[in-house]
């Protein structure tokens, strides 16, 4: 198996770190500073669901991976997006060496009219040997 390409990565932790193609090495990215106000936490949390979509190689002594993706199906209309998006989460993933173990969903109500509901999709990858 090919290593992971080296790169900064969500080192499982919310932390981007540099992945040197063999393992974590001690380099990490400084956090943008914090917002404050509700704006902040907003935004905080947007980037914290962005971040457990992202493509990582498994922490150190670590064979898997879990990312969640918050996904939304349409109430009218068509082309939700969905499979696409997943479809995209798990390709990323194989590029880096992991196949799909599991897939969980759970989903939550409406958004309001037309605004279908929010399905989270929970994945966890294994790191092919």
């Amino acid at each position: 198996m090919a290593d992971a390409q080296g790169g900064w990565y969500d080192d499982g932790t919310g932390t981007m770190r540099w992945w040197d193609g063999q393992k974590w090495t001690d380099a990490i990215q400084s956090p943008p500073p914090k917002a404050p106000g509700i704006d902040g936490m907003i935004s905080r949390a947007q980037a914290d669901a962005v971040a457990g979509a992202q493509p990582r190689p498994a922490p150190a002594g670590m064979s898997y991976v879990v990312l969640q993706v918050v996904l939304k199906e349409k109430f009218f209309g068509t082309g939700s997006g969905n499979l696409t998006e997943l479809e995209k989460v798990i390709n990323t993933q194989a590029a880096l060496g992991y196949r799909l173990h599991t897939i969980s969903t759970a989903s939550s109500g409406s958004g309001g009219f037309g605004g279908g509901d929010r399905i989270q999709a929970t994945m966890v990858f294994e790191r092919l040997t």
